[in-house]
């Protein structure tokens, strides 16, 4: 079944992650939207080497973090889920504490008060008291809160299938993919 998913990319670190959430929602037929903070921008190009107007090219509709008249600002507006990957430090502190001054942190506040998944692919290291404390009020809020912290169990010999094993993970977060294809199976 076709899903309506609205995937942010913010400053921080892990632009790979926004980037790989975007094809395997295409390559699963899903519709796409799309949000790319000004620091997201510039993340995007220094890390991955995409263009930022070629990633927009992927997905059914772009929206400028500025346009708090945007459908995504309010929660009439359809979505079925919301992922912001990766989600910066300073965009969980402010969807934590309902400070809504850009269209990815209100399209958040829109996602938790209308009970919609969503996932926030937090990316720093070392976390400090701040931080924690954000990621447990979203998370007590209805979000969830993944870590940009890759398994290895399953072996991976790339750092594109360390990405790929999480982009799969969030993917059965976000309710449009059933279970990941990656599965423990007891074997230590």
């Amino acid at each position: 079944m076709k899903k309506r998913v609205l995937v942010c990319l913010t400053g921080a670190s892990g632009a790979v992650y926004g980037v790989r959430v975007i094809d395997a929602l295409k390559e699963l037929g899903h519709e796409i939207h799309l949000i790319i903070s000004k620091w997201g921008v510039k993340t995007l190009k220094y890390e991955t080497g995409v263009n930022p107007e070629d990633l927009k090219k992927r997905v059914d509709l772009v929206y400028e973090e500025d346009d708090l008249a945007a459908g995504p600002a309010s929660g009439s507006f359809h979505l079925d889920s919301m992922i912001i990957a990766p989600c910066s430090m300073k965009t969980l502190a402010g969807i934590a504490h309902g400070y809504a001054d850009n269209l990815i942190s209100r399209a958040a506040d829109c996602s938790l008060k209308e009970k919609r998944p969503l996932v926030l692919m937090v990316r720093e290291t070392p976390m400090n008291l701040i931080h924690l404390r954000n990621m447990a009020q979203v998370t007590e809020a209805g979000a969830v809160v993944f870590p940009a912290s890759p398994a290895f169990w399953h072996k991976p010999k790339t750092i594109d299938e360390l990405v790929d094993s999480l982009v799969d993970r969030m993917l059965t977060h976000l309710k449009v993919k059933e279970k990941a294809s990656i599965e423990w199976k007891g074997e230590l």
